[in-house]
């Protein structure tokens, strides 16, 4: 895939965050109620309402900028009851039930949103410009039965390229065409160039010195860059989000995306502790039944970013807090994705392949057939366990559970791709361990090659285990370990400080006789290690590595 160069407009707005951090415009913050202390940022977007319920419909912009969607949709209702004739009221309820990268919205949603997108194209309290954005939302509800949801996607991003290219002067035509720009790409085939990611990007530079507390900016830039070869660039950005809207949790979670890529486990971890907290205590208070989607997406993210520090037992607590939810609330994309990925993680990322070979899907409230995607990891997870402890007849049940639903997926959703990676890895595994070690190396390469083929989803924090870094643990099966140096250091480019890909990258250094390359792998290891609070056998092997003298043998 290609690079992203660093333009001067990106280090520019990158300063210019690390600025908004550094002196924090306090008095540009929205007042709250008694009780709703929660800060927001700051949204400017002056409209036609009346002047009374401008604050409020400000604020609810910035909240939908968060994709704090139920609390924005509450707001904005609000707002259109003391002044129906608002508009932009009604434009920001039809918006609340719009999320463009997250999921199809439901259809009581979309009747929902319908409504809302109708009145706002009637009410009086309106401008031009104001049509324009009714226009925009209209087009994504217009003939929702009919229309497919990437249509309906791709129909509101030209709307909203029109609006910013008649509207210039309005930054906030430029941070939501933004938005649709991400929204398109996440609904269109894969794009190793990440054009809509950087046209998202540049139409981001462009507004941000002017609004330095906006939150959507700083929200975009890092969905704009939320990929291994561009996250690097949205660090600044990571660092300026939590700061600027410290009372969404959503907006704490959302730097450890770019923790994430670049292997800063104490940032992503704190970023979802925080998170997490802020999420439960919000259900809490609003009375939800279960848990919040936004806590075990947090949750999720969480238990990788333990994982990878060796932090076992901490991960563990997770897991458990994962595994005691049976309820969803609401039952949707993020929810189904960290209910099957956090149980999945834990037995993998400690190659516990008798726990693995046992998962099944959680009992919840999640349809996990409107999930197939999420759902398909409790079965590569378990193909992978069952191959690995020589269970070959559960291994090809699983198998062929990841084959269907990739035949039910195909054509439909460019993420299906990524279950048939999942079936090609499982199967290469199956034919190890049947002797067949040719077939079963050109299996985990292909998987390979598809599954990094296929640009990141902005749900997960990343594979629960990548198809490249198994190739190396099956060359290392092999007794190819000079092979297996390469597919574990070509992994940590995709994946920086993963411990399983560093680790393999030390012991398959040590044994092709690279004692440099296994120190310097030894080194990484004890450094990811350092808070580790369980005694993994790769770490006391770091240790003798380390330990040795240069010219020792």
């Amino acid at each position: 895939m290609q690079q992203c160069s660093r333009s001067s407009s990106t280090l520019a707005v990158a300063a210019l965050l690390l600025a908004a951090l550094t002196h924090p415009v306090a008095a540009q913050e929205h007042q709250h109620d008694a009780g709703d202390a929660e800060e927001i940022g700051r949204v400017a977007f002056p409209t036609s309402c009346t002047r009374a319920v401008q604050p409020d419909l400000e604020r609810a912009v910035a909240m939908l900028h968060s994709f704090w969607y139920e609390k924005a949709e509450a707001a904005f209702v609000g707002v259109a009851a003391r002044d129906p004739e608002c508009a932009m009221a009604h434009w920001g309820a039809a918006m609340s039930v719009f999320r463009p990268l997250w999921q199809p919205s439901s259809p009581a949603e979309l009747q929902r949103g319908a409504a809302a997108a109708a009145r706002a194209a009637t009410a009086k309290h309106t401008s031009r410009r104001e049509q324009a954005y009714a226009r925009a939302i209209g087009a994504f509800y217009a003939d929702a039965a009919t229309r497919p949801h990437a249509v309906r996607v791709l129909s509101y991003e030209a709307e909203m390229q029109a609006l910013h290219d008649a509207y210039g002067a309005d930054d906030e035509a430029a941070a939501f065409y933004a938005l649709a720009l991400l929204g398109g790409a996440a609904v269109s085939p894969s794009d190793p160039t990440f054009a809509r990611q950087k046209r998202a990007a540049a139409l981001l530079s462009g507004v941000a010195a002017a609004h330095p507390r906006h939150p959507g900016i700083a929200h975009y830039f890092i969905h704009a860059y939320d990929s291994p070869e561009l996250a690097s660039l949205a660090l600044p950005a990571a660092r300026a989000y939590a700061a600027i809207a410290p009372g969404v949790p959503h907006a704490l979670h959302m730097p450890s995306h770019i923790f994430t890529r670049l292997g800063l486990w104490g940032d992503a971890i704190t970023s979802n502790i925080a998170s997490a907290a802020v999420a439960r205590a919000y259900a809490t208070k609003a009375g939800m039944p279960g848990a919040w989607d936004q806590e075990l997406h947090a949750l999720d993210y969480l238990m990788y970013a333990y994982l990878q520090g060796a932090q076992d037992r901490r991960a563990a607590q997770v897991l458990q807090r994962v595994q005691s939810v049976a309820h969803a609330e609401p039952p949707v994309h993020a929810a189904a994705y960290a209910l099957a990925a956090s149980p999945a993680r834990y037995v993998l990322e400690r190659h516990d392949w008798r726990a693995a070979a046992a998962l099944v899907l959680p009992h919840t409230n999640i349809r996990w057939e409107s999930y197939r995607w999420s759902e398909s990891i409790i079965y590569y997870a378990a193909a992978l366990g069952a191959a690995r402890t020589g269970d070959l007849q559960r291994a090809r049940q699983q198998v062929q559970a990841l084959e269907s639903r990739y035949l039910e997926l195909r054509g439909k959703d460019k993420y299906a791709g990524l279950i048939e990676a999942q079936r090609q890895a499982a199967e290469g595994w199956i034919a190890q361990v049947e002797g067949r070690a040719e077939e079963a190396a050109s299996l985990l390469r292909s998987a390979a090659e598809l599954e990094e083929s296929i640009e990141k989803h902005p749900v997960t924090p990343g594979a629960v285990l990548p198809a490249r870094e198994l190739l190396g643990d099956l060359l290392m099966v092999q007794n190819k370990p000079a092979e297996a140096l390469q597919a574990y250091e070509a992994t940590l480019k995709y994946s920086p400080g993963r411990f399983n890909s560093v680790a393999g990258a030390m012991r398959a250094a040590e044994a092709a006789g690279d004692r440099t390359a296994a120190r310097r792998h030894a080194g990484r290891l004890l450094a990811l290690a350092a808070s580790a609070d369980t005694e993994r056998p790769e770490i006391g092997d770091a240790r003798r590595l380390a330990a040795v003298k240069d010219g020792a043998r």
